[in-house]
């Protein structure tokens, strides 16, 4: 099942499919190594959904809710909760 990444709760697990935008923000995550096929895991989650920390690629990321929207993800199973 694809989601976006804002979408997940804490402790899902996931692989990035796709990363939507365009330019600088685009550029931005795949700097940071937000990049298809990357495992990600949802750790943290502000009170109002913004900001989130993820683990990706053995390192902490923090994502703003904006940002995770951009990110398009295949759940793994068994980890939505």
């Amino acid at each position: 099942m694809e989601i976006n990444l804002d979408e997940f709760s804490i402790g899902t697990e996931g692989t990035i499919v796709k990363v939507l935008g365009e330019g600088r923000v685009r550029r931005r995550l795949f700097d940071m190594g937000v990049t298809p096929g990357a495992q990600v895991l949802l750790k943290k989650k502000a009170p109002l959904g913004d900001p989130i920390e993820i683990t990706i690629r053995g390192y902490e990321l923090t994502l703003r809710k904006d940002e995770a929207q951009l990110v398009i993800c295949n759940v793994k199973e068994g980890s939505e909760k």
